[in-house]
């Protein structure tokens, strides 16, 4: 029994760019397009906010570079379409997935506009969609791009796929004692500095009532699980 029906997934660019997370890893983004398929199988409609951070962090990138923090993050919003257009691909030509790209950036040659009720309507035909472009506006991140999309469908979930199991008190990749935690709310998200999704995003989140689970997408079958309505990785939401 799927206990999700129509889920947004937030999936960065830097999981896109393998162990060193920059550029595009072939096999991961194969591996990735299977474990759509595995959900789009089950008959949930699938939409995904990817980020471009293999290729380019405008907020991080601007300073080193020496260019303007707007000019960087549009740089960051095209590098999305670029990340899109990759997936778009791998969905479409090793899984026959139908995908549509709807961009906050017109770029009408290789991505459709970004219009709601068309989005809405893609899913409804049972094709994937993917969003690029963030908003299509600086200063905002692929994170909160991913919470406004998932509010103007109306997605059940936010569906966050990440390198760890979920969101811990500490990096587990720097210490062994790292807790998991299998639950918090939004505000215990901002109050212990969690770096899960900026503070923008999570406090969209909570105005809106959106959950959120952060899940390890390399772990196979996970997304499935979830969909399913195991629990897996870390919930965030209003308790």
């Amino acid at each position: 029994m799927v206990k999700y029906r129509r889920v947004l997934i937030k999936l960065s660019g830097e999981a896109l760019g393998g162990e060193e997370g920059r550029g595009i890893d072939t096999s991961f983004l194969r591996y990735v397009a299977r474990e759509i398929r595995k959900v789009y199988d089950l008959g949930v409609e699938v939409a995904i906010v990817i980020g471009g951070g293999n290729i380019l962090r405008g907020s991080s990138d601007s300073q080193r570079m020496g260019i303007d923090r707007a000019t960087s993050d549009y740089m960051g919003m095209l590098a999305t379409l670029i990340n899109a257009l990759a997936l778009q691909d791998t969905l479409e030509r090793y899984e026959g997935i139908p995908t549509r790209i709807l961009s906050a950036i017109e770029v009408r040659q290789v991505a459709e506009p970004y219009i709601r009720r068309r989005a809405i309507r893609h899913l409804e035909k049972g094709r994937v969609v993917i969003f690029a472009g963030g908003t299509g506006n600086p200063f905002f991140s692929t994170d909160t791009a991913a919470v406004l999309r998932s509010a103007e469908i109306s997605a059940d979930v936010i569906l966050k796929a990440t390198k760890v199991k979920g969101i811990y008190d500490k990096d587990p990749n720097l210490y062994s004692d790292a807790k998991l935690f299998e639950r918090l709310n939004y505000m215990e998200v901002i109050n212990k500095n969690l770096k899960v999704m900026d503070f923008t995003a999570i406090t969209l989140c909570r105005e809106i009532g959106k959950p959120i689970i952060v899940f390890n997408i390399k772990e196979e079958d996970n997304l499935k699980r979830i969909v399913l309505g195991e629990r897996i990785g870390t919930l965030v939401g209003e308790f």
